[in-house]
């Protein structure tokens, strides 16, 4: 199956709430690569690249989070780059 990149903006209760490092943890256990950061207006922005199902898992995932409330993603498909890892910023 090939890779994809997709850029992602959570709103709702994700910051404050161990979003960034939740996602670390999982993309890193799904092989994903990428980003993940906080951002001023209350979001949170994440890059992420690999297999779309994987990509589907680890929001699946983050929906699981015990303190995390996410209202709504904003989602665009962007192109690939290379990387070796995901990281919080």
């Amino acid at each position: 199956m090939a890779e994809i990149r997709k850029r992602l903006i959570f709103h709702g209760r994700v910051q404050g709430v161990g979003f960034r490092y939740t996602a670390k943890h999982l993309a890193g256990s799904l092989g994903l690569t990428g980003w993940v950061r906080n951002e001023y207006d209350g979001t949170v922005r994440m890059e992420v690249q690999g297999r779309k199902d994987m990509i589907y898992k680890l929001m699946e995932g983050l929906n699981r989070g015990m303190y995390i409330s996410i209202d709504w993603i904003d989602d665009e498909e962007i192109p690939l780059i290379e990387e070796k890892h995901f990281s919080v910023k």
